[in-house]
Order: structure tokens, then C-alpha cells, then sequence
């Protein structure tokens, strides 16, 4: 008897101690999508060289936000490292009697509160000063093919647990991961590197 499909939209993956591959050591994965086609993440705890600054200046826009400046550009996974994902706090605008209507051209609407932009159009907005007030983006993403994050949580790869946008937003960097952790009341050094089942 198959157990019901799990639905992962809107949590943190956190990468177990024994998940050795680069780009997902010590990861946190904010999941944006899952169903049974596939997953789709953004790693949310592993800055980029490039900070925001260079990125407007990439795309030859000026930056409007002095508050995101400084702030770094993270590497959200090895597939299409070359386009931006623009994660934010929603701005669909709703009219009357209507289903909310994103306020860009390419937003997916995350259950949970959170969007996904990957249109030029949220850039422009905060190249003006305006756009969502809290954003992190990233250049690429992860992708899970039809049953392939599952078999990964079989394996004892990943911890899950509801995403909490401070831990986004509003925490260091470098806290990030052991901040998911404290989500489940976990500490990083109680997880033995060892995958295995009690």
C-alpha cells in the first residue's frame, strides 16, 4: 500500500551531515514547488561571490534599495546557474471578486506566503526603489525529477520541516542552517554524519 504522496511546497530541506555533495553540504533548500512530477528548491544559505550591487550592474540596471546592496547573490543550485530567482514576499495585487493577480510577468505563488519571480520586471521594480520589500536571489536552482527527492528522503539525505521566512529573510547567513535545525529542535551536532536507521 503506497503511503499518500508528501507535498514538501513551502518547507526547508536541511542537508543531513552524510550528504557530502558540494553543492548541498550543509544546505538549506527552500522548496518552492513539489509534486509528483518533480521538485524544485532554491538553496538558501550559500552566498555567491557576486552581491546584489554587481548583479543590477550585470543587467545594467541601477539599484534603487541602498538596504540590499552589500547583500550577497546565492548559489540556489547547480541547474541553470546562468538565471536569476528572484524569492520575495508577495506582491500579487487582488481586484475585487477576482483570483489575486501577480504583480510580474513569471511569479510562481507558493503556498505558504512566499513568491518566485524569474522575470526581468521584479529587477526593474526594485531598480526604481520600489518591489517586494524583502527579497533573496539566487542564480540557479535545485530540481528533483518524478520520485527523486523522495528516494533521497528514504535515504536519510535530508531533513524537512515548515519553512519560516526569518529564517530567509531576517538571519545571518551563517546561522541560517543551524536555525532551520532549531525549527525541529535539533542541533547540528546531535545528527550523526552517519546515515542510517535507528
Amino acid at each position: 500500500m503506497d503511503s499518500a504522496p508528501i507535498n514538501l511546497t513551502h518547507h526547508f530541506l536541511i542537508a543531513m551531515p552524510g550528504l557530502m555533495d558540494e553543492s548541498f553540504s550543509r544546505s538549506v533548500v527552500y522548496m518552492c514547488e513539489h509534486s509528483e512530477r518533480g521538485a524544485l528548491g532554491l538553496i538558501i544559505n550559500k552566498p555567491s561571490p557576486m552581491t546584489m550591487r554587481s548583479l543590477f550592474e550585470k543587467v545594467e540596471l541601477q539599484l534603487g534599495r541602498p538596504d540590499l546592496i552589500e547583500i550577497p547573490v546565492f548559489q540556489g543550485g547547480p541547474v541553470h546557474t546562468e538565471r536569476g530567482f528572484v524569492l520575495h514576499d508577495p506582491m500579487s495585487r487582488t481586484q475585487a471578486d477576482q483570483q489575486p493577480e501577480p504583480a510580474y510577468a513569471s511569479t510562481l505563488a507558493i503556498p505558504g506566503g512566499l513568491e518566485m519571480t524569474t522575470s526581468k520586471d521584479v529587477l526593474e521594480a526594485l531598480s526604481t526603489g520600489a518591489g517586494p520589500k524583502r527579497v533573496l536571489i539566487t542564480l540557479g536552482y535545485a530540481a528533483w525529477a518524478q520520485g527523486q527527492l523522495e528516494s533521497e528522503l528514504a535515504e536519510n539525505s535530508w531533513l524537512t520541516v515548515q519553512a519560516d521566512d526569518h529564517v530567509i529573510f531576517d538571519t545571518p547567513i551563517e546561522h541560517r542552517y543551524d536555525s532551520a535545525l532549531a525549527l525541529l529542535g535539533l542541533q547540528a551536532w546531535m545528527l550523526s554524519p552517519q546515515a542510517g536507521h535507528a
